[in-house]
């Protein structure tokens, strides 16, 4: 049986971004979630190539979906294309960092 799709997401907001206190979803870092029989494909961003959290976050995303039961493999693929920008904050990202 594979990991919902939500509770992969509901798992990736439990990781804050230690610069902006925010949970990397509403950052707008992860740019999709796949789940299937065989485990969890995630395509993230950083707020820069050159983020000094940039390693925490990883790891912190392999091991908040690692803790999922069912979750097999997990993959997280960080790409910088299409680079991010404040216009990936959610709703709510953007509320709290006073963008709206």
């Amino acid at each position: 049986m594979a990991v919902s799709e939500e509770s992969a997401w509901e798992a990736l907001k439990t990781i804050p971004d230690p610069e902006f206190g925010l949970n990397i979803v509403d950052m707008g870092l992860i740019y999709s979630v796949e789940t299937s029989e065989t485990g969890i494909h995630v395509i993230m961003t950083l707020t820069t190539p050159n983020c000094p959290s940039g390693d925490w976050i990883y790891e912190g995303v392999k091991t908040a979906l690692r803790q999922l039961p069912e979750s097999g493999d997990v993959v997280v693929d960080m790409v910088f294309e299409p680079a991010w920008t404040p216009d990936k904050l959610s709703e709510e990202g953007k509320r709290q960092l006073g963008f709206s």
